[in-house]
């Protein structure tokens, strides 16, 4: 079972940034993903990035390509979510998704069987 420490989440104006961290302690197998899902009031879950272990594979939905960066501390099991230029509609509750073994795929983060608690970004003026 994978246990999950998320923060960063916040209150910030259009054009602002903000970064998100995600701490993931229990893999057991050699292979695993970490990723960013992110849920709008009113509308589906949307796979926003993700990174794998080993050659750190990454994935970004078009609506945060440019703005956007993951990246990890592979020592820890740590990754990080920066989030530049932000635009209201990057408001949403933003969740730390995992999986390992041979099933995680980098492009669909919203498929990861495990969750964090997931953690507020408000964008407004």
């Amino acid at each position: 079972q994978l246990h999950f420490v998320e923060s960063g989440g916040g209150l910030v104006q259009p054009g602002g940034s903000l970064r998100l961290s995600c701490l993931v302690s229990g893999f057991t197998k050699d292979y695993h993903a970490i990723g960013w899902v992110r849920q709008a009031p009113g509308k589906g879950r949307e796979g926003v990035s993700c990174i794998s272990s080993g050659d750190g594979q990454t994935f970004y939905a078009n609506s945060v390509k440019g703005r956007f960066t993951i990246s990890r501390d592979s020592a820890t099991n740590t990754v990080y979510l920066q989030m530049n230029s932000l635009e209201p509609e990057d408001t949403a509750v933003y969740y730390c998704v995992a999986d390992e073994g041979s099933r995680p795929v980098v492009r669909y983060p919203q498929d990861f069987g495990s969750w964090g608690q997931g953690t507020q970004v408000t964008v407004s003026s």
